[in-house]
C-alpha cells in the first residue's frame, strides 16, 4: 500500500511539472538569479571594472532575445523533442524498462556530459567560437554573465541538445529537470560571490563553483581552455581540463577576451550592438595556450 501511495504521489508530481513547465522554469531562473545577485552584492569575490547598469542591460536584453527565440522554436527545443520522442517511443531509454527516477539520473548525467563536450567544441571550432566569444567578452563575471549568449549560439545549442535527447529518449520531466539545473548552475557558477573556502572545496568535488568557473573566463589562453563544466565538475577532472585556481589569483585576474581578439572584434563588449554583431566581424580564433601558460597553470 505504501509503495502504491508513493507511486501516486510521484506521478502526481510529474503531471504537475509537465503542466506547469514554463512557470516552474521561469520561477527557478528568477529565484536563483535574485539570490545570487543579492549574495554577490553582499560578498563580492573581486572588484568590477565595467559599468554594471550598462552590462546588466545588455546581458538582460540578450536573455530576452534568446528566450523569445527558444519559444518560437519550441518544438525543436529539448523539451519539445523529448515530448515527440516519448510519443513515438524513440531513443535508447525508450527501449529500456527503467523506473522514472533512474531515467532522470541517467538523463542529467548524459546531458551534462553532452553540454561539456559542446562547450569544448565552442573553444576549438572557429565558427562556433565566433559566437561563443560574446559570452567571454564580458569584462566582469557575475550572475548575469551566466545568461549572456549570442542568439545564434542559443539556437545551435538548442538543436544540438535536441539531437542528444532524440538519441537518448529520456522522459520529458527528466529533460525539464536538466534544463532547470543547467540554467540555475550557469547563474550560480558565474556569480561574483565569495564562498567560504571550506564550502567551495566541498562543493567543487561534485558541482562547478564560482571560483572553479571563474578560471575559465581568464584572458590567459591556457586558463580559458580549462574548467568547461557547467553543472557537474567530474568531466573536467576526468578529461584533464581541470584547473584549481587562476595563476594571478581571483582578486587580480583579468576577465574577458585576450586583448588582440577583443580589439579586432570591437571595443565595446558591454553594449548590445557589439554583442550581436561581433561574430560577423573579423575575429580571431581562440587564443592557443602558450608554453608559459601551461607551465604556470595550477593543476590538481
Amino acid at each position: 500500500i505504501q509503495g502504491g501511495v508513493r507511486s501516486c504521489i510521484f506521478l502526481s508530481m510529474r503531471e504537475f511539472i509537465l503542466q506547469n513547465e514554463p512557470i516552474i522554469r521561469l520561477s527557478a531562473f528568477l529565484g536563483v538569479m535574485a539570490v545570487m545577485v543579492i549574495l554577490q552584492s553582499l560578498f563580492p569575490r573581486k572588484a568590477t571594472v565595467a559599468m554594471a547598469p550598462v552590462r546588466w542591460r545588455t546581458n538582460g536584453l540578450l536573455v530576452v532575445i534568446d528566450s523569445v527565440l527558444v519559444r518560437l522554436l519550441g518544438p525543436l527545443a529539448a523539451v519539445g523533442v523529448a515530448a515527440w520522442a516519448d510519443r513515438h517511443g524513440i531513443g535508447l531509454l525508450a527501449l529500456i524498462e527503467a523506473p522514472l527516477w533512474l531515467e532522470m539520473v541517467v538523463a542529467v548525467i548524459v546531458l551534462d556530459l553532452a553540454i561539456y563536450a559542446q562547450h569544448v567544441a565552442t573553444h576549438h571550432i572557429p565558427m562556433l567560437w565566433r559566437f561563443h566569444q560574446v559570452h567571454h567578452a564580458d569584462r566582469d563575471i557575475d550572475a548575469t554573465t551566466g545568461v549572456r549568449f549570442h542568439p545564434a549560439e542559443i539556437v545551435i545549442s538548442m538543436l544540438y541538445k535536441g539531437v542528444v535527447v532524440l538519441l537518448l529518449g529520456p522522459a520529458v520531466v527528466a529533460v525539464i529537470l536538466f534544463e532547470a539545473l543547467l540554467n540555475g548552475s550557469a547563474i550560480f557558477n558565474h556569480a561574483n560571490v565569495a564562498l567560504p573556502r571550506w564550502l567551495d572545496q566541498v562543493l567543487r568535488l561534485v558541482v562547478v563553483t564560482p571560483d572553479t568557473h571563474r578560471v575559465h573566463h581568464s584572458v590567459h589562453g591556457a586558463e580559458a581552455n580549462r574548467n568547461f563544466g557547467f553543472f557537474l565538475s567530474v568531466w573536467d577532472r576526468l578529461f584533464g581540463t581541470y584547473q584549481a585556481q587562476p595563476r594571478d589569483g581571483h582578486a587580480a585576474m583579468v576577465i574577458g577576451l585576450p586583448a588582440p581578439a577583443s580589439v579586432r572584434a570591437g571595443a565595446r563588449p558591454d553594449t548590445l550592438d557589439w554583442s550581436l554583431l561581433a561574430p560577423f566581424r573579423q575575429a580571431a580564433d581562440p587564443a592557443p595556450a602558450s608554453e608559459d601558460d601551461k607551465k604556470s597553470a595550477v593543476m590538481s
